[in-house]
C-alpha cells in the first residue's frame, strides 16, 4: 500500500460548504488509506491566508486548520493500519480530522474536537460526505470540558499542534487527564522546535515512544500513562 503522503492529490471544485470569513474558495482532496478512500472539501487558499497573515505575527490567528498538513495525512495513515475496531479515540485540533476520519472508517466511535467553528464544519460536512459516522465539538484547551467529559479515551490523536508556545502549558496539563491503563496518546509531529522539550516535559507521566513515517519530516510519538502504584488513583480517575 502506498504512502498516504504519494497518493493525495487536489482539484478545485464548486464550494458546497460554507467557507469561512477571508477564506474564498473551495478544493477537493482525495487521500488512500489501508481503510479507503476519504475524500476532503477543504478551503482551497488557506495557505495563502496563512502567508498573508505572516503565520499570526500580525495578532490574528490564520486558519492552520484549513490546510491538510503531512503530519494529518501520516498520522491517518498509521492510524488506518492500526486495529482501532470498537476503540473510543478522541481527535485534539482535529483541523478537517483526517486521522478521526481513518478512525472511525476503521470502526472506532470517535470524537473530533477544535477550536475553530470553522474546522468543525469541515470535519462534520467531510464525515457526511464519505458515509463515516463522526461526532464533532469544540474545545479549548484551556477550558477542555468536551475532552474531559468522555475521558478516559483509548486513543488520543492531535497532528501538528506542538508548532506554538501559548498553548502548550494548558495541553500539557490537559493530555494526562485523558487517558489510563492502556490508553494512547499519538502525536504526529513535523519536527517543531517546540517539540522536543514538550515531549520531554510528558516524560514526567508518561513512557514515550517515537516513530518514522513514510514522510521523512514527520515522526509519530505514542505516550502512554507509568503504571500507577498498587491502591494510588491516577490523574484521571481523581478529575
Amino acid at each position: 500500500m502506498p504512502s498516504a503522503t504519494s497518493g493525495f492529490t487536489l482539484y478545485g471544485d464548486v464550494p458546497d460548504a460554507g467557507v469561512p470569513s477571508g477564506l474564498t474558495g473551495v478544493g477537493h482532496s482525495s487521500v488512500d488509506l489501508p481503510t479507503g478512500r476519504i475524500e476532503l472539501v477543504h478551503p482551497s487558499d488557506a495557505l495563502d491566508q496563512i502567508y498573508a497573515q505572516n503565520f499570526g505575527k500580525d495578532g490574528t490567528e490564520p486558519p492552520y486548520w484549513a490546510q491538510p498538513w503531512p503530519s494529518g495525512i501520516e498520522l491517518a495513515e498509521t492510524v488506518a493500519r492500526a486495529d482501532v475496531a470498537g476503540a473510543r479515540v478522541l481527535e485534539l485540533g482535529c483541523g478537517l480530522a483526517l486521522p478521526s476520519l481513518a478512525a472511525a472508517q476503521g470502526g472506532a466511535r470517535v470524537l473530533a474536537t477544535d477550536h475553530a467553528p470553522g474546522a468543525l464544519a469541515f470535519a462534520a460536512h467531510n464525515a457526511r460526505r464519505n458515509g463515516i459516522r463522526l461526532e464533532v465539538a469544540q474545545c479549548d484547551w484551556s477550558d477542555p470540558w468536551s475532552a474531559i467529559a468522555g475521558a478516559p479515551w483509548d486513543l488520543v490523536l492531535a497532528a501538528d499542534v506542538l508548532y506554538g508556545h501559548d498553548f502548550l502549558d494548558a495541553l500539557a496539563g490537559l493530555l494526562p487527564r485523558l487517558v489510563c491503563g492502556t490508553g494512547e496518546i499519538w502525536l504526529a509531529d513535523q519536527g517543531r522546535p517546540p517539540a522536543r522539550d514538550f515531549l520531554a516535559g510528558c516524560e514526567r507521566w508518561a513512557t514515550v515512544g517515537t516513530t518514522g513515517t513514510a514522510h521523512p519530516e514527520v515522526s509519530v510519538h505514542r505516550l502512554r500513562r507509568h503504571a500507577a502504584p498498587a491502591g494510588r488513583p491516577t490523574a484521571t480517575q481523581r478529575s
